[in-house]
C-alpha cells in the first residue's frame, strides 16, 4: 500500500513537473525575420524586418505604428534623427496597380493589397513619384511581402512597408478628412546586450543557487539525523525513514522519461486551446503554486531567527490540513494577499516584479521536494529535455507551420502578454521594448542536477573545489550565457536554452567524475545513504 502510494505521488509530482517546465525558453522578441522559403534573388534579398512609423497631424505628434519591410527595396535607416518626415497621400486607385492619378512629388502613398503583386505595386509608386510605399494588409497581423517566383530581376528604389489593418484605417480615416498626416520610416536596431539578460542570468543563477544550498543543507541535516538514530539503536529508524521520504520525492528514469510524454501534450494543448479564459485559468494555476513557493520559502527563512523558533515548531491542528506551524498560518495570509494583488494588476508596467518573485519561491520549493537521486536519473531527465526543447521550438515548424514554443511563451491568440509561467524582465534600453524572458524549465531541469552535485558533495565531505557543485554550476552560468549570446546574435528570435545548458552541465559531471573515477558511483548510487565515516558523529558516552 505504501509503494503505491508513493508511485502515484511520483506520478503526481511529475505532471506538476511537466505543466511548470513545459515552456523552456529564452526570448527577447525577434525584430528581424529569417526566411529560407521565400525566394531571394538579386534586389529582393532583405531580410524582414519590423518597421517602427511614427506619425504626424499637422505639427501634433499623433500614434506610432509597426509595420514590416518587405524583401525587395532599401535598407531602412536605424535612427530616427536620420529618417525623413514625409506627407502621406491615398492612392488613386487604391490598390496602386496602375499609374495613380494625383501627382506625387516625393510624398509616402498609401495603398491597399491586393489585384497585383506586392513588386508592381512599388514600381508603380516610384514610377510615379513616391518617396515610399505604406500598403495596408487585409488582416489585423503583418505579411511578408515577397517578389514573385517568375519575376525577373527586381530594381525598386523605394522602400515598402505594411501595416496591419487597423494601423492602415486609421491612416486613411485621416486623410479622407482632409488632414495633413506625415510619417517616419526606420528600423532601429537592438543593442548588443540589454540590461535585462544580465539580471536575468544572475536570476537564474541566484535562484538554482539558492535552491541549491536548501536542498544539500535539508539533506545533510536529515543524514545526520539518521545516524544520530543509527547511534542510539532506536526502533525510530523506520520511522525517520517515512517522514524523510515524505518530504520529498525522487523521480526515477520512468519518470524523466514520462515528463517529455506529458510536457509535450501540455504544450500542444496550450497551443491549441490558447485563448483569454485559458490563460486565466493558468493564472490561478500559477497564483496557488506560487503561494505555497511563497509560504514556504518565507517559513524556512523566519525559522532560521530565533525570534520565530517556538512558532515553527508549535503546531495546530487545522481541519482537511492536519498540523500546521504557527508560523505557517501567520505568513500564509500574506502569501494569499501577495497572489491575489498580482493576479488582479498582473496587466499594469510593473507586475512582473511580482510574477518574478511568485515565480523564483515557485522554483526553489520544486527543486526544494523533486531531488534527482543519481547521475543516470539526471542525464535522462536533460537528454530527454534537451530533445523535447529542439523539436518544440524548431522542429515543430514544420508541422504546425510556427514554432509552438515561441507562440505558447508569447500568448498569442489570447490577448494576454504572455503564460505566467516564466521569469520576465522588461528590456530598459532596447527602443522595441519589451521583455526578456526565460521559462521554468530552463532553470528547474538544471537546478535538479545542480542540487544533486552539491548534496553529493556534502554528504561526501568534499571540499568546495574537490567536490562538483562549483564546476557544474559555473557550466550552468556559461551555457545560459552562450544561450544569450546565440539570442542576440538571432535578433531576439527565442532560443531553446537547454540546446546549451544541457551539454554543458552534464558533460561537465560525466568528464569530471570519469577523470576522478567517481562516475560509477555518481552514476548508479549518487548521494551517500549515511554521512561519511569520517564524519559521522561520535556516540555520546555512556
Amino acid at each position: 500500500m505504501e509503494r503505491a502510494t508513493k508511485r502515484s505521488r511520483i506520478v503526481l509530482e511529475v505532471v506538476v513537473l511537466s505543466l511548470i517546465c513545459s515552456v523552456s525558453l529564452v526570448f527577447a522578441g525577434d525584430i528581424v525575420h529569417q526566411d529560407d522559403i521565400a525566394p531571394k534573388r538579386p534586389g529582393c534579398d532583405n531580410n524582414f524586418v519590423l518597421v517602427k512609423v511614427p506619425t504626424w497631424i499637422g505639427d501634433n505628434e499623433e500614434e506610432e505604428f509597426v509595420g514590416v519591410g518587405a524583401r525587395f527595396g532599401p535598407t531602412l535607416e536605424s535612427k530616427e534623427k536620420d529618417a525623413t518626415k514625409s506627407r502621406v497621400t491615398l492612392a488613386d486607385p487604391p490598390d496602386c496597380c496602375s499609374t495613380p492619378k494625383n501627382k506625387l512629388t516625393g510624398e509616402v502613398i498609401l495603398v491597399h493589397r491586393g489585384n497585383c503583386s506586392f513588386t508592381a505595386k512599388a514600381q508603380v509608386a516610384e514610377a510615379a513619384g513616391a518617396s515610399a510605399i505604406l500598403i495596408i494588409n487585409n488582416r489585423t497581423e503583418l505579411f511578408k511581402m515577397v517578389c514573385e517566383a517568375d519575376e525577373p530581376v527586381v530594381d525598386i528604389r523605394i522602400p515598402a512597408v505594411m501595416l496591419p489593418q487597423d494601423a492602415g484605417a486609421s491612416l486613411k480615416e485621416s486623410l479622407e478628412n482632409k488632414l495633413n498626416v506625415s510619417v517616419q520610416l526606420y528600423s532601429p536596431r537592438r543593442p548588443l546586450v540589454d540590461v535585462a539578460e544580465v539580471f536575468l542570468w544572475l536570476m537564474a543563477v541566484g535562484t538554482i543557487l539558492c535552491a541549491s544550498y536548501w536542498s544539500a543543507w535539508s539533506a545533510r541535516e536529515a543524514a545526520i539525523e539518521q545516524d544520530k538514530i543509527l547511534k542510539d539503536a532506536s526502533d525510530e529508524y523506520l520511522n525517520t525513514e517515512s517522514s524523510r521520504s515524505s518530504a520529498v520525492v525522487d523521480i526515477n528514469t520512468t519518470s524523466a522519461v514520462l515528463f517529455v510524454v506529458i510536457a509535450s501534450c501540455f504544450l500542444v494543448m496550450l497551443y491549441k486551446l490558447m485563448s483569454y479564459w485559458f490563460i486565466e485559468v493558468l493564472v490561478v494555476l500559477f497564483a496557488i503554486g506560487g503561494v505555497e513557493g511563497l509560504q514556504t520559502c518565507l517559513v524556512a527563512l523566519l525559522s532560521c531567527f530565533r525570534w520565530f523558533e517556538h512558532s515553527a515548531e508549535t503546531f495546530v491542528k487545522v481541519p482537511f490540513l492536519g498540523a500546521v506551524s504557527y508560523l505557517t498560518l501567520g505568513v500564509s495570509p500574506f502569501c494569499i494577499a501577495f497572489a491575489v494583488v498580482w493576479a488582479v494588476y498582473r496587466r499594469i508596467s510593473f507586475a512582473w516584479i511580482g510574477q518574478d518573485i511568485l515565480g523564483i519561491a515557485l522554483i526553489i520549493t520544486v527543486i526544494q521536494i523533486i531531488r534527482v537521486p543519481n547521475l543516470k536519473v539526471g542525464t535522462v531527465l536533460l537528454s530527454c529535455a534537451f530533445m523535447y526543447d529542439i523539436f518544440w521550438v524548431f522542429v515543430s515548424k514544420w508541422w504546425f507551420h510556427e514554432s509552438v514554443m515561441i507562440m505558447v511563451a508569447r500568448g498569442d491568440k489570447s490577448g494576454e502578454d504572455g503564460i505566467p509561467m516564466l521569469l520576465k524582465i522588461p528590456r530598459m534600453f532596447d527602443p522595441w521594448g519589451g521583455y526578456s524572458i526565460i521559462g521554468f524549465g530552463d532553470i528547474i531541469l538544471p537546478g535538479l542536477l545542480v542540487a544533486f552535485s552539491l548534496r553529493y558533495d556534502w554528504l561526501s565531505n568534499k571540499s568546495l573545489r574537490a567536490g562538483y557543485f562549483l564546476w557544474v554550476m559555473i557550466a550552468y552560468g556559461l551555457g545560459l550565457l552562450i544561450t544569450y549570446i546565440a539570442l542576440n546574435l538571432m535578433d531576439g528570435h527565442g532560443q531553446p536554452a537547454l540546446l546549451y545548458i544541457v551539454p554543458f552541465t552534464v558533460g561537465t559531471l560525466l568528464t569530471l567524475g570519469k577523470y576522478r573515477g567517481d562516475l560509477r558511483h555518481l552514476w548508479s548510487k549518487g548521494e551517500p545513504d549515511r554521512l561519511c565515516p569520517h564524519v559521522q558523529l561520535q556516540p555520546s558516552e555512556q
